[in-house]
């Protein structure tokens, strides 16, 4: 009836000591910051493309642009969020995740830890 609350850590997390997962976590970190300069970079070229396009069209004639029209503002803005605003979100998560990991790295090694769904699997 008194029994001592206990917190046990959500389901998509499981707990391991920190000695066993030090070994592997330079190579997640490493690989985590390699996917996250991936995606900055699709986002650039994402970006220099949108930039030459706009450009290509202001140096059209008037009469040029009238025929060749341009992408709706709505058009633009799906393109946005599918090529810049998502990546980023998810850039954000894994620079979470590293923060997590580096976290680990520094706990003691008979500390239990918490480890998230990607990372459990990466061990194995």
């Amino acid at each position: 009836m008194t029994d001592p609350i206990t917190y046990t850590a959500p389901a998509r997390f499981k707990q391991r000591k920190a000695a066993e997962v030090l070994p592997f976590l330079n190579a997640y970190i490493a690989k985590k910051e390699q996917e996250i300069a991936e995606i900055e970079q699709m986002v650039e070229r994402y970006e220099k493309r949108r930039l030459l396009e706009e450009r290509a069209y202001q140096s059209m004639s008037a009469l040029r642009r009238l025929l060749s029209g341009k992408k709706p503002d709505h058009h633009l803005a799906v393109e946005y969020i599918h090529y810049v605003k998502k990546p980023m979100e998810k850039v954000r998560m894994l620079r979470q995740e590293i923060e997590h990991a580096r976290a680990i790295q520094h706990s003691a090694p008979t500390d239990v830890v918490a480890l998230s769904q990607d990372l459990e699997a990466e061990m194995n």
